[in-house]
């Protein structure tokens, strides 16, 4: 497009009359955000005269953010657009009946039923009638065989009903999916400034012009150019497909696109482009990227909420598995895993697998039936009337004969549709929508929905430590500064000016500007911790020793930090580098303590005076100080500084800068553990789940803390590895994990402390693959971090933390923890038992229904030539048992009773031998009594035999009392399909649940209308 104005004018003018406002058109920022590295900085520079001369012309303030003028903002969303992408329209109600029209099974009734509507109209009178085998009819009778008619319109009535059912829970479970959908985008907010303090936004409410505050693991909302970076990584790999990460910064390569991840760092951004304007907003746009989300359902893939208007490219997972782990250990490995397998698909939940290979056995058992009821019917019929009675086939007779045929076709197929479990998917829907829409009360927002049912089949959970087991409520309270270990903090006079200040400046300094800590919501409640916790940690230990972080901060602004070694995986530390005002350069550095320690030489004594700090000093120091703070549970943080002279150091290489440190103190962190958390472990082992800990903490600390949570016990003999020492176990000498090696290892593992994202991937991926137990086992893992991805996506169930989980890690999961507490997944193990167990007693209800309908219209066609259950009855009954009855069984609530068993597994039967008992049981009982009334029932009740009736003949009171009975006795089933583990009482619990007993009686009563009311259109 050589001149897109020329083109974009007519369209664009009410933008382009703006330009006035904002110094530069829509149009402009949308080329400028297709430049990259120089061309854009050329373009920045030269054009606009430099970042901040941009944001003077967006009219907003680098570092105060915009006013927030809601006059302001309304102007920005009409020049610039607004921060969504317009999701594709759901489909109506009449396009959802138009599908289910599309049930072949539906269309050959409707065939067949229009055939015999229309044959009904013709009728011989008199000798014709003998003649073609019909009884000559009285003149009592010729009202009710004129109304022949009704049974075809009886049956397209009902397939219509049918219809408009099945098109209604589509239609709500597409409801459904919006609103979990829309539930996620609320969920989603973004740092951002506005009149000089951070607020987090909801991302539609970003507008050009904005200053957002960014930081690793980010999922970048709006298209920006960077302002301020501190050792920025941006995961471009959802854009562009480059694995590599891209650094960013002012000189090379400044600009930031939506849809990308932050995977190192942090920094401010001016936002230039938002939702459809956005570089991901054009690319959807492009490829419509809506049609191809609903590709997808069509194709049967993972049922889920489509995925947030910001995450273009990354539905499918790419973006996600093709990150670079950024650990030393296994790189090889990974990369192989990586080139061999892209874009992995989670195999079929346990319960669809089962459900899928039931619903096509029956299928097959149900139409070999049906054809065999219609062949029988036929050849009785044409050996009756052509070869015992000796009749010729008149050319008249022929539309009467077809009468007859279509007749036993519509009862074959009526068999085929009662014996077609066509009730199984939309009892599978019914109990994981009510069961997601319950979940959310219990903290769980499930995105994907058979994540839900597949939870509750897991049988290992691998947990993160801090804010899952424990409390994330993180404060200092042992500390040991100049040779002298405080178990309680010391007062500030303790110390002398020179460490006081060092330990200030240290932790105001070296932390993410945006941890913080705010005055408490209530009076007399604790300080709110905002950002990250270890660092809110820090901060509250500044100001017990009664000093001010925020006057540290306003002297040393985050635009004046030289340079930025933010912390990640691989360092387990962060350093900061200021420029003294006298010359020369300061770094202070905080992490893992014996990390840290490691790279010291010297340390403070008491008089604050650096003295040498030697190997042997180290191990004297973690055995007398830091083994026992981690014995106690509790995570140790060293800080350390170093001084350069006035030679600037060559920063990038950061084995010689991050050495030769002196460490100021080292302090100990208390994350309490969840009070509810051991009761919740107790519950898992219980049910058969083995719950595992993986953390980036100390060894000592992590067992401390799997000790009070009751994951390890005395005299357990489980193993408590570290990441190198699991490593070494796991792999052969070229590095390469080997499976056989793991197998050893993780069932005895209870604790994987001092790991990587990367060792936790191994494991999960190690205990999927595993094969040495009888059956595979189903894994869920829990997951914040940005590399946590690649395990969340491994993992059977991912479940990513809602309040400390990044926007990458949340998109990598199956189920968001909204309160970051284990107790919540032992919540979506019950829901999840609770789903298979629906299930279950829908099965058994509808097997039972099925197999005595199958068997009482065979049987009936074969012996009397006609069904003694007539097709519009046997819909009426395929009505009841699938879409009242799984509503009714479906949405029982959970007991804590199902935390009480071990988990199914992938190989035991859907339908357990109790179950088989019930169904044969109940079946038995409900065949004799049918067949009881059918062949003695006239001579039992005294009444006339409905048997060997001949075609439109009216109902009959004896096959009346068949029908009742038979829908009666389904309905005294449905209450016994309640229970399936052989419990004796049925009616437990049963008024907790109003919706079955709303529909047992809807049944009942819609049963009593069609005896009395519509008499012969139910044909009773």
């Amino acid at each position: 497009m050589t001149n897109p104005t020329e083109h974009a004018l007519p369209a664009n003018w009410m933008v382009e009359s703006h330009e006035g406002d904002f110094g530069c058109s829509l149009m402009d920022l949308r080329k400028l955000m297709e430049l990259r590295s120089t061309d854009a900085i050329n373009k920045i520079n030269v054009h606009y005269g430099g970042v901040m001369n941009l944001c003077s012309r967006l009219k907003t303030n680098p570092v105060e953010g915009l006013s927030g003028n809601p006059a302001d903002l309304e102007k920005r969303k009409q020049v610039f657009g607004q921060n969504l992408i317009p999701s594709k329209k759901p489909k109506t109600f009449l396009e959802l009946v138009w599908e289910a029209l599309q049930d072949v099974t539906l269309i050959i009734l409707e065939i067949a039923a229009i055939i015999s509507l229309v044959l009904s109209f013709y009728r011989p009178h008199g000798e014709e009638n003998e003649q073609c085998g019909l009884p000559i009819s009285s003149p009592e009778d010729e009202g009710e065989a004129e109304a022949g008619w009704i049974e075809g319109a009886a049956i397209l009535f009902s397939v219509i009903i049918v219809v408009l059912v099945t098109a209604f829970n589509d239609w709500s479970k597409e409801k459904q999916f919006r609103g979990l959908q829309n539930r996620i985008e609320k969920e989603q907010k973004f740092s951002v400034i506005r009149n000089g303090h951070i607020i987090q936004l909801l991302v539609a409410e970003i507008v050009v012009g904005d200053i957002a505050q960014i930081k690793y693991g980010d999922l970048l909302p709006a298209d920006g150019i960077l302002i301020q970076g501190n050792d920025l990584k941006i995961d471009e790999s959802s854009l562009t497909g480059e694995s590599d990460h891209v650094k960013k910064s002012l000189e090379k390569d400044p600009m930031l696109l939506s849809g990308t991840h932050v995977m190192e760092g942090s920094g401010r951004m001016v936002v230039t482009a938002v939702g459809v304007n956005s570089q991901t907003g054009i690319i959807f746009t492009l490829l419509g990227a809506s049609e191809g989300e609903e590709e997808k359902k069509k194709k049967g893939k993972k049922q889920g909420v489509p995925e947030n208007r910001n995450k273009a490219k990354t539905q499918d997972g790419v973006a996600l598995e093709i990150q670079p782990l950024n650990s030393q250990e296994g790189m090889d490995n990974e990369e192989k895993e990586k080139k061999v397998v892209k874009v992995p698909k989670k195999e079929k939940s346990v319960l669809q697998g089962k459900l899928t290979r039931l619903a096509v056995q029956i299928g097959k058992a149900g139409l070999i039936m049906s054809a065999i009821t219609v062949l029988i019917l036929i050849l009785y019929f044409v050996i009756d009337n052509f070869v015992i009675k000796r009749r010729p086939w008149l050319a008249e007779c022929t539309p009467i004969y077809i009468q007859y045929f279509v007749k036993f076709f519509i009862i074959g197929i009526t068999v085929l549709v009662v014996a077609v479990p066509e009730g199984l998917p939309l009892a599978v829907t019914i109990s994981l929508a009510y069961s997601v829409k319950k979940m959310m009360k219990d903290n769980n927002l499930v995105r994907h929905l058979d994540a839900c049912e597949t939870m509750g089949n897991a049988t290992a959970i691998c947990s993160d430590k801090t804010g899952t087991l424990t409390m994330n409520r993180m404060t200092v309270v042992q500390a040991f500064v100049g040779d002298t270990h405080y178990h309680q903090i010391p007062s500030p006079d303790t110390f002398v000016p020179k460490v006081l200040d060092l330990i200030v400046n240290g932790i105001s300094i070296n932390s993410a500007y945006t941890s913080k800590i705010l005055p408490p919501e209530k009076e007399g409640g604790l300080p709110r911790q905002v950002g990250n916790k270890t660092e809110c940690a820090l901060l509250g230990f500044v100001s017990d020793l009664k000093q001010d972080y925020h006057a540290v901060r306003s002297e040393v602004p985050e635009e004046k930090l030289y340079k930025v070694y933010t912390f990640n995986s691989v360092r387990k530390s962060m350093s900061t580098v200021i420029q003294n005002p006298g010359g020369g350069f300061r770094m202070y550095s905080k992490g893992a303590s014996e990390i840290i320690l490691r790279k010291c030489n010297r340390i403070l004594d008491k008089k604050g005076e650096a003295v040498p700090f030697k190997n042997k000093d180290r191990d004297e120091m973690v055995r007398t100080v830091i083994e026992p703070m981690a014995s106690e549970g509790l995570r140790t943080i060293c800080l350390a500084y170093r001084d350069f002279n006035d030679v600037e150091p060559p920063w990038d290489n950061e084995s010689e800068i991050l050495t030769e440190l002196t460490c100021i103190a080292v302090v100990g962190i208390e994350d309490p553990v969840r009070p509810e958390v051991p009761d919740a472990i107790a519950k898992c082992k219980r049910a058969g789940i083995t719950v595992r800990m993986v953390t980036g903490d100390n060894i000592n600390t992590a067992r401390a803390i799997a000790t009070k949570c009751g994951i390890l016990t005395p005299g357990d003999d489980f193993l408590c590895l570290e990441g190198k020492e699991f490593n070494r176990l796991i792999r052969n000498e070229k590095g390469e994990v080997e499976q056989e090696k793991l197998d050893k290892v993780w069932p005895k593992l209870r604790v994987l402390a001092r790991s990587s994202p990367t060792d936790k991937h191994t494991l999960v991926k190690g205990i999927i693959d595993s094969t040495i137990g009888d059956q595979r086992q189903v894994v869920a893992v829990t997951g914040d971090g940005t590399n946590d991805g690649p395990a969340l996506k491994k993992a059977d169930v991912g479940f990513a933390m809602g309040i400390a989980g990044t926007d990458v890690a949340k998109e990598a999961s199956d189920i968001i923890l909204t309160d970051d507490n284990f107790t919540s997944i032992v919540k979506a193990v019950m829901w999840g038992r609770n789903v298979y167990d629906s299930i279950s007693k829908f099965l058994q209800f509808q097997l039972t229904v099925n197999v005595v309908a199958v068997i009482v219209a065979f049987t009936g066609a074969c012996i009397t030539e006609d069904s003694p259950l007539k097709a519009v009855q046997m819909l009426w009954v395929n009505l009841i048992m699938d879409t009242f009855a799984s509503l009714a069984l479906a949405t029982e609530p959970p007991t804590d009773s199902l935390l009480k068993r071990r988990p199914y597994g992938r190989n035991k039967p859907l339908i357990s031998r109790t179950m088989m008992k019930n169904i044969l049981g109940h079946a038995i009982y409900q065949l004799t009594v049918i067949f009881f009334l059918v062949f003695a029932g006239e001579k039992f009740f005294d009444i006339d035999s409905g048997r060997n009736a001949p075609l439109h003949s009216p109902p009959s009171q004896h096959y009346t009392i068949v029908f009742n009975t038979f829908v009666l006795m389904q309905l005294f089933n449905e209450i016994n399909s309640r229970k399936i583990h052989g419990e004796r009482n049925v009616f437990a619990g049963i008024f907790r649940n109003l919706i079955f007993c709303s529909v047992v009686l809807g049944t009942f009563i819609g049963q009593i209308f069609s005896f009395f009311f519509p008499n012969k259109q139910i044909r009773t």
